[in-house]
């Protein structure tokens, strides 16, 4: 497996792989439209994101959205990690992240990731990757807030 770090050139098949992942989590941004998640992931980067394109055979096949921690200067915040749906449960995202690991990320630095709580695919495999749990975040939709009981 290969990896480059992407450009701006790049944007276009991000967000097409952008795509995919929020589809396959359920997020809510699966409607916005192609033109919407192009223009968020320039964004992302204009903010200070990287992204790592991992290929095999000249085929783009998982990418990772990530930066500096904006409130923790020893950490990294993983956005997005994705894997082909092709090749998933083949080693592809193990190899993705060890490079990830070993190779892109210093190595003083902490990661951190959020996965969406229903997303049990994604939480065992970053577990099984080292990842431990730390925190859970809870929301109050708009939708519901008046469903407090007195």
């Amino acid at each position: 497996m290969n990896y480059q770090i992407a450009t701006l050139e790049e944007i276009p098949l991000l967000a097409q792989m952008n795509r995919q992942l929020v589809e396959d989590e359920q997020h809510r941004h699966r409607l916005m439209s192609n033109q919407w998640l192009e223009e968020r992931m320039r964004q992302l980067m204009a903010a200070g994101y990287e992204a790592a394109l991992f290929e095999i055979e000249g085929r783009f096949v998982a990418y990772a959205l990530y930066r500096q921690h904006p409130d923790h200067e020893d950490s990294l915040y993983l956005r997005h990690f994705w894997v082909d749906r092709s090749l998933r449960r083949q080693g592809v995202g193990r190899a993705a992240m060890r490079i990830l690991k070993n190779v892109i990320w210093p190595a003083e630095k902490r990661i951190t990731v959020e996965v969406l709580i229903d997303n049990e695919t994604a939480r065992s495999f970053f577990q099984a990757a080292g990842f431990k749990p730390y925190s859970l975040e809870l929301e109050l939709p708009a939708s519901e807030r008046d469903t407090w009981s007195e």
